[in-house]
């Protein structure tokens, strides 16, 4: 069985098409990726996202594919993507985990110039530090420094975490978080570091694809994947903790279930919903 993505020979043209005429991320899982008659192509055994086959695989035209769960990769395939500049990320199911990063570049450098440029400047920095506080509360914040913006987020999630616990009937007290016992936890706490943990992992994705420097945040300090962590808190209030209370929800009502699993499934499912980190 033979089912292209685009019709005709995909393989090794001289030309390459530049990073920014590209489209966005191919999520590929359970299957083989290797390369026939200077074709890229994908042997799927099947998954929720493509039907058994034998594809064609437009690389040229694509930024990042992501492989997935259940897939194996040949050295040619890698020869390809490297020679052609298309970035290959191996990740979890349905991106809720990132195993591997690409070297920095993607061919241009205009991104991370940028992202340099606005948080080397104060002014700037703070100015993007509060639209993402616009983005995630819905309202423009004062001309106020990090700290204060750190302050007023803290009460705003404190509100957010009371309203979806009782919007998915989730028993709650409060957000309480042990570093060195994470287990400790009630299941609504550990269901929150679950799904924190699997949105940074697509936000990570997304930081890698479009080539922005993790380490530079706006929000926050210090850390290696400090912008991951910036771009993480943007859907907190409308994935991090949805995902995570659905499954608290059902792991409290049937304490059997176990509650990663939960998560993580939950997780992915809402990804492929909402595109989040995919195409």
């Amino acid at each position: 069985m033979s089912s292209p993505f685009l019709p005709g020979r995909l393989g090794l043209a001289a030309s390459r098409v530049p990073y920014v005429d590209r489209h966005g991320l191919l999520f590929l899982s359970r299957g083989r990726l290797y390369v026939e008659k200077g074709t890229l192509r994908f042997e799927a055994a099947g998954s929720h996202d493509l039907q058994p086959g034998d594809y064609a695989i437009p690389y040229q035209t694509v930024s990042t594919i992501l492989l997935g769960p259940g897939s194996s990769i040949t050295h040619d395939a890698l020869r390809i993507l490297a020679r052609h500049g298309t970035l290959l990320l191996a990740v979890g199911e349905g991106g809720v985990k990132m195993y591997s990063a690409p070297p920095m570049g993607q061919g241009r450098s205009d991104v991370a110039r940028a992202h340099a440029r606005l948080w080397a400047d104060e002014e700037q920095r703070s100015l993007v530090a509060r639209r993402m506080y616009a983005f995630r509360f819905g309202e423009v914040f004062p001309d106020k420094d990090i700290s204060a913006l750190r302050g007023m987020e803290g009460g705003r999630m404190r509100e957010s975490y009371k309203i979806l616990a009782q919007k998915y009937g989730v028993d709650w007290d409060a957000r309480r978080y042990d570093r060195s016992d994470p287990e400790a936890a009630d299941v609504p706490n550990q269901a929150i570091n679950h799904s924190s943990t699997f949105v940074e992992a697509a936000a990570e994705i997304a930081v890698a694809a479009v080539g922005a420097l993790p380490p530079l945040g706006f929000i926050h300090e210090e850390s290696s994947n400090a912008f991951t962590l910036d771009i993480a808190d943007l859907w907190r209030v409308s994935v991090t903790l949805p995902v995570a209370f659905t499954a608290a929800a059902r792991v409290q009502k049937n304490p059997d279930l176990p509650l990663e699993r939960e998560v993580r499934f939950e997780a992915a499912k809402v990804f492929r919903q909402t595109k989040l980190s995919l195409p």
